[in-house]
């Protein structure tokens, strides 16, 4: 796929159970490719192609970096996040002056809600076994 001379830049990126691997290629066409195919064939809804390219938008790099994602857990959703926080980790190495812009957009913060773990003796996180007064 890529060849391992080439300089890229990492980062790792978090949002629910989704963690992505992103390495971000310098002087490139602009291509996504996520777990070896193509942004577009990955992800089928629009919204989600938007929030994996927002951190490009932001920085104005769209176009003119490559992208190679490894992503793994959680669902769609999780690791667009995912995606998003990873490339934003990885354009801040590329370049310290991007700090700014993509501070202002909230897209070095990593999203913290995770699922919240079972309990004993109840049915679920929070819910509680079904009262029986016989």
């Amino acid at each position: 796929m890529y060849e391992s001379k080439k300089k890229f830049f990492y980062g790792t990126g978090r949002r629910k159970s989704s963690v992505a691997r992103v390495r971000v290629y310098e002087n490139g066409t602009g291509s996504i490719i996520v777990n070896g195919r193509d942004i577009d064939e990955y992800f089928g809804l629009e919204t989600l192609k938007l929030i994996v390219r927002q951190p490009l938008v932001t920085t104005d790099m769209l176009g003119k970096v490559d992208v190679v994602v490894t992503v793994t857990g959680g669902g769609v959703s999780g690791q667009a996040g995912a995606i998003r926080h990873g490339i934003s980790r990885a354009l801040l190495q590329l370049n310290p002056e991007n700090r700014p812009a993509l501070k202002a957009a909230g897209l070095l913060t990593r999203d913290p809600r995770m699922k919240e773990r079972k309990k004993y003796g109840l049915k679920a996180a929070r819910r509680a076994p079904q009262f029986s007064k016989r």
